[in-house]
């Protein structure tokens, strides 16, 4: 699998794999994964060549690090490449106490919002000791968006909480080594340019704002991107599903199920796509990299087929005619980005 090479502004050299694996999966997501299940599905995307590995200590409350720790514990250091996240401290808590959410079947931790500079650097050595390592490549400052806290207010609240102290918990620990590149991991682009402006942030990783379905990060966001030099890994490119599905009954939407109107736009895309003899999720998967930006895309993999389904998808020859198509029928946005990276 191509590995990408991405220069920080500080000259630091970081080779993410194009396809990268979102370790959320390994918390057990919506659905119980043993840890023999959790090991083929990580030994599938080491096997696809996927290098790059994004987790998080509130994906399964500290059980995905501690999963991934456990593949990775005999592979030379230099082969792959982890980010994790800060902003949401692992406390130790009665069983009735923990707030996992779509985790199920979780260590008995409560997820506390701490976007200090103790707290990001308590959640930097936590993360460390469940990953059994002494450094890390990202980390990304976790969910400061409106989809998670809930209104504009308490998103801005949030941001000057981790600009008047976890942001520079995240510099020092770049400037001494700890860390290669530091970053945002969240659902909205708009907080991304918020902070790209208040900041010196080498990446962003934004979660299904930059798809086949939607590309209004093109009108400002992305352009300020380039223009920084930072990159985008981009989550979700599937958008929760339907984008590999297609607009079927049930598809699912941003996590819930898809509004009429969203299933009417996929069906339109798909139609263009399955012309080209091109299944969406194909599409999908390949139409992010071809942004100059983007650097990496993780899509989520629930099992090891659905990792090496995602990896094939890579291999299909798309004609710059398809997306052409796309924007001729304003499918895709007038200036998306169509045409193969040298």
């Amino acid at each position: 699998m191509k590995q990408n090479t991405f220069i920080t502004s500080r000259g630091k050299e970081i080779k993410l794999s194009e396809l990268g694996f979102g370790c959320a999966p390994l918390g057990n997501l919506y659905r119980t994964l043993s840890d023999v299940q959790a090991r083929q599905t990580l030994e599938a995307a080491w096997s696809s060549g996927i290098r790059y590995f994004d987790t998080a200590p509130h994906y399964g409350h500290g059980l995905s690090e501690m999963r991934l720790a456990d593949f990775l514990a005999n592979l030379p250091r230099e082969s792959y490449q982890i980010s994790t996240k800060v902003g949401k401290l692992l406390v130790p808590c009665a069983a009735s106490e923990v707030n996992s959410g779509a985790f199920v079947n979780t260590p008995h931790n409560k997820i506390v919002y701490d976007y200090s500079y103790a707290g990001v650097m308590r959640s930097f050595e936590q993360s460390l000791q469940r990953l059994k390592l002494d450094r890390l490549d990202i980390m990304y400052i976790h969910d400061v968006d409106i989809f998670t806290h809930g209104s504009q207010q308490a998103s801005d609240q949030r941001v000057d909480e981790v600009m008047e102290g976890g942001y520079q918990a995240l510099c020092e620990l770049r400037k001494n080594g700890d860390i290669a590149a530091i970053g945002v991991g969240v659902n909205e682009w708009q907080v991304c340019e918020k902070m790209a402006l208040l900041g010196d942030f080498d990446l962003f990783l934004l979660a299904g704002r930059y798809t086949l379905l939607e590309q209004a990060a093109l009108e400002s966001f992305l352009p300020l991107c380039e223009k920084q030099g930072a990159g985008i890994v981009l989550g979700g490119p599937f958008n929760s599903g339907i984008l590999a599905t297609g607009a079927i009954k049930n598809a699912m939407y941003n996590y819930e199920l898809a509004p009429a109107n969203i299933k009417q736009r996929v069906a339109a895309i798909e139609k263009v796509c399955l012309s080209y003899q091109v299944s969406i999720a194909q599409a999908a998967i390949q139409f992010p990299m071809l942004h100059a930006s983007v650097v990496s895309v993780i899509p989520g993999g629930q099992s090891a087929t659905e990792v090496m389904l995602n990896c094939a998808t890579l291999k299909s020859q798309i004609k710059t005619e398809l997306w052409q198509e796309l924007k001729d029928k304003n499918l895709l946005h007038p200036n998306a980005p169509i045409a193969a990276r040298g």
